[in-house]
């Protein structure tokens, strides 16, 4: 398997070879976003390539929204589109090495983008980064790939993994998802 380092992510990004990226927030983030009504609450967005999320949560008056991704191109690109978003808030960085205390995670494309042998090395990051009953929301592929990047998975496999950490897991298939993607997403929402 190909290193999937910050070399290898930066060149994918270099090379415009992202078909991950919609150009906008995904239909389930959206949503979700959209009922939240605490504005201060803290949200982290693991690997968020080009930040649509973290960009659509500034934009709806959320100020404390972190961003890191191992790729300096996307985050780059990002500050560019919102000068405002407070720079100490992206982080070029290794999610596993990150430090910090979130209400919410959001999870969009970095549990697929890893190598499956770190998956349970990611659960256990996410709980220690969330606060006391905070929560890992967002979209898994419900589906297997034959390589990836993307590397798929499915329910009951995702259940194990996480059910050390969290006391509520809340996986449904995704009523919402963009057209390509439709009936091989869930969506989570799992608390610690």
């Amino acid at each position: 398997m190909e290193n999937l380092d910050e070399k290898y992510w930066d060149n994918r990004y270099l090379e415009n070879n992202s078909p991950w990226n919609l150009g906008t927030i995904s239909t389930p983030l959206k949503e979700y976003i959209d009922q939240l009504d605490d504005k201060a609450i803290s949200i982290l967005i693991p690997g968020c390539g080009y930040g649509y999320e973290g960009e659509y949560l500034f934009q709806k008056g959320f100020t404390n929204v972190h961003l890191i991704d191992f790729a300096k191109e996307p985050l780059d690109a990002f500050a560019k589109r919102n000068p405002d978003f407070p720079a100490s808030h992206l982080h070029c960085d290794d999610f596993f090495q990150h430090q910090g205390s979130y209400d919410i995670i959001l999870e969009q494309t970095l549990f697929c983008a890893i190598d499956p042998s770190l998956r349970k090395e990611y659960a256990k990051k996410v709980f220690e980064l969330l606060t006391n009953k905070g929560k890992l929301v967002g979209v898994l592929f419900n589906r297997d790939f034959e390589s990836g990047p993307p590397f798929g998975g499915n329910e009951a496999e995702y259940r194990i993994l996480f059910q050390p950490y969290f006391s509520s897991l809340i996986m449904e298939e995704c009523y919402n998802s963009i057209l390509p993607r439709r009936g091989t997403e869930l969506f989570i929402n799992l608390q610690k």
